[in-house]
């Protein structure tokens, strides 16, 4: 059966095990948060992050239209101010599928089913290749300056794959295909394929001391 949940449009992705920090400032998202402090800690202080597709984030009729897949954000920290904004601290869980969009309330909800993350022997092979090329990709970045993370890659395939779809630098069209692959093993295997022309073309670049590794920058609501 299907869940409802709010929904939080953003011009962003999430992955599941991946921070994200929003600035609530719109009265209809300050309203979300308040309710949803009121729920006890875990799933139900949860919201869904959507990338929005066709519109922008601000405004009564930013939204025309979503992506179908997104990941529920749980609210892990609040920091409120007297105006009413807050600052808020979330953490990616789990892949849902958008089944449809109620906006009856002053922010947008949905029926959603929950995606599982199948894995298997052949998602087991590509993390091993996967680890490889990118290691060879953040050695590379590091050669040329670029400010990065050192942190240690998961073992388990699945952390992985989002992991490495979170610490590299992809346009959104890129980061949407892979929250919304079917499963680790496909993740995986188009990581491979983004990964190999980046490292060949960023090895064939001067250094550039200095350079700070482009993300994307916070989402601000």
């Amino acid at each position: 059966m299907a869940d409802r949940i709010p929904l939080f449009p953003l011009s962003a992705v999430l992955y599941p095990g991946g921070a994200l920090p929003l600035h609530v400032f719109e009265e209809r998202y300050r309203l979300l948060v308040r309710r949803l402090i009121d729920q006890p800690e875990g799933p139900a202080r949860g919201f869904g992050v959507v990338a929005i597709r066709v519109g922008r984030e601000s405004g009564v009729d930013g939204v025309t239209a979503l992506h179908e897949v997104g990941c529920l954000a749980e609210l892990r920290a609040v920091e409120s101010f007297a105006d009413g904004r807050f600052d808020v601290m979330t953490a990616g869980t789990r892949r849902f599928r958008l089944l449809g969009v109620d906006s009856r309330e002053p922010y947008l909800s949905g029926e959603v089913e929950w995606l599982a993350e199948p894995d298997g022997e052949a998602a087991g092979v590509l993390a091993a290749r996967v680890t490889k090329q990118f290691e060879d990709y953040r050695g590379t970045l590091h050669a040329l300056g670029v400010r990065g993370s050192d942190e240690p890659l998961p073992r388990s395939p699945t952390e992985l794959s989002y992991r490495v779809a979170t610490s590299t630098v992809l346009d959104l069209a890129d980061r949407q295909a892979l929250l919304a692959a079917p499963n680790t093993a496909a993740r995986l295997g188009r990581e491979l394929d983004m990964l190999r022309p980046e490292v060949g073309l960023l090895s064939e670049l001067p250094s550039l001391p200095g350079v700070e590794l482009t993300r994307q920058p916070s989402p601000r609501n």
